[in-house]
């Protein structure tokens, strides 16, 4: 039982970690180009890129659509991407543990 306890402050110290750096301190992440824009940029091509499928959708560019707020349009989107990750992996996990019984 007391393993099943420790167990759950370390997931839950972990969610609030990663909540934290999503929520709070991504906002502070470099606004410079990914490596991939920088070398279209660098190379001269950056104009004939493309805007991807997703690009109009509500958490396109790191942020969340209609929030004018760009700190608090970033950090939603980040706790929103961390909620998402982990549903997932919950889903999968159970999965997983229904196909072992």
């Amino acid at each position: 039982m007391k393993e099943n306890m420790t167990n759950k402050k370390f997931y839950l110290v972990g969610i609030a970690i990663a909540l934290a750096i999503a929520g709070f301190l991504s906002f502070y992440a470099s606004s410079s180009p990914d490596g991939l824009e920088k070398v279209a940029i660098d190379l001269g091509f950056i104009d004939s890129a493309k805007d991807s499928a997703v690009a109009g959708s509500a958490l396109a560019d790191y942020g969340v659509a209609g929030l004018d707020n760009e700190r608090l349009s970033v950090g939603i989107a980040g706790v929103i991407g961390i909620i998402a990750t982990g549903l997932i992996m919950v889903l999968i996990i159970r999965l997983i543990g229904k196909k072992r019984d």
